[in-house]
């Protein structure tokens, strides 16, 4: 029997960073979904509009995509290869929203330039954390 291989340091920093970065989205839904009056001045009344109008449907993708990424990074920490498909299911939910947001709803010209760079960020460390996740399941490190 080979024993299991040594577990790499980047998979903390990156099990932590990421659960910090998703910790973020999730207090985010949070703060929206309870339509937190302090966070949410943040944001103008035609922001406002769209995120309290958003289909019922596109509410459960985007809890699936928050609490998934946050499930999956806690999977990363604990060295479980659960992670990578959590961490799929939390990519895929991102991109149903995506869809209805970009594709129905008119949400880039609602967000701006700077809401589209952000939620391209968020769509490459997703991708990120799916390729790398499947990567480190491939060898061995998770179990």
């Amino acid at each position: 029997m080979t024993p299991p291989p040594k577990t790499p340091v980047h998979l903390y920093i990156v099990g932590v960073g990421s659960l910090l970065w998703n910790a973020t989205g999730a207090f985010d839904y949070l703060m929206t979904h309870t339509e937190n009056e302090e966070y949410m001045a943040n944001f103008s009344a035609e922001q406002l509009e769209f995120f309290y109008n958003l289909p019922s449907w596109v509410v459960a993708f985007w809890a699936l995509a928050v609490w998934g990424g946050v499930l999956g990074a806690l999977l990363l920490i604990l060295k479980r290869k659960l992670a990578a498909p959590v961490l799929l299911l939390s990519f895929l939910s991102m991109m149903a929203t995506t869809v209805h947001n970009l594709g129905f709803a008119d949400a880039a010209d609602i967000l701006g330039a700077a809401g589209l760079a952000f939620s391209a960020m968020i769509w490459l460390w997703a991708l990120g954390l799916v390729v790398y996740s499947r990567k480190i399941v491939a060898k061995g490190i998770l179990r």
